[in-house]
């Protein structure tokens, strides 16, 4: 389920960890469909293509009373399999409600890299949407060069790893809390 909040509830805090229950999974999926097809039009009904068969999927939880109920963010990892230690992130999504209340981006993006690192990630790259390189930059992400992806402009990037230490229990994942007003 999308969690669209009702004022004056607002999560205190946000759990980024792998997606490993069915509802997880299910609600990144409705997640990206929102974001990717609805509001961006980028893909027409769903966004889901061949990585989906092997990519692990990674969700931001909202919580109520410390425990999670509902996905917020979510980001999918996968291994390139013709090119063993190189792994791709993609199809970082935030619920629009979320967007610049938490740091929920920059938190899947430490769980993908730092997870990806732990099972032996020696580059990871992302094809990143022009309007989103400063945040990855900010991350230390570089921009190896522009593409255009789904006719808009995109950064080939990657990240610095020596930034982003192995973590290696990613299910349960890292906290993140709403930021101040």
């Amino acid at each position: 389920m999308i969690f669209e909040p009702v004022p004056p509830y607002w999560p205190s805090h946000f759990r980024i960890k792998f997606a490993t229950s069915s509802w997880e999974r299910n609600a990144c999926a409705a997640l990206r469909r929102q974001v990717f097809c609805t509001e961006q039009r980028i893909f027409t009904g769903d966004d889901r293509d061949a990585v989906d068969a092997h990519a692990i999927p990674i969700c931001a939880l909202s919580t109520l009373g410390g425990d999670a109920d509902a996905v917020v963010g979510t980001v999918r990892i996968h291994e390139a399999s013709e090119h063993p230690g190189t792994w791709w992130g993609s199809r970082l999504a935030v619920a629009g409600p979320f967007r610049g209340t938490a740091a929920l981006g920059a938190g899947l993006i430490q769980v993908a890299v730092s997870s990806a690192h732990a099972r032996g990630c020696t580059r990871f790259l992302a094809h990143v949407q022009d309007r989103n390189v400063p945040l990855f930059q900010a991350l230390h992400w570089t921009s190896l060069e522009e593409v255009a992806l789904h006719g808009r402009l995109h950064h080939l990037m990657q990240a610095d790893l020596a930034a982003y230490p192995p973590m290696h229990d990613p299910e349960h994942g890292l906290v993140t809390f709403r930021k101040a007003a």
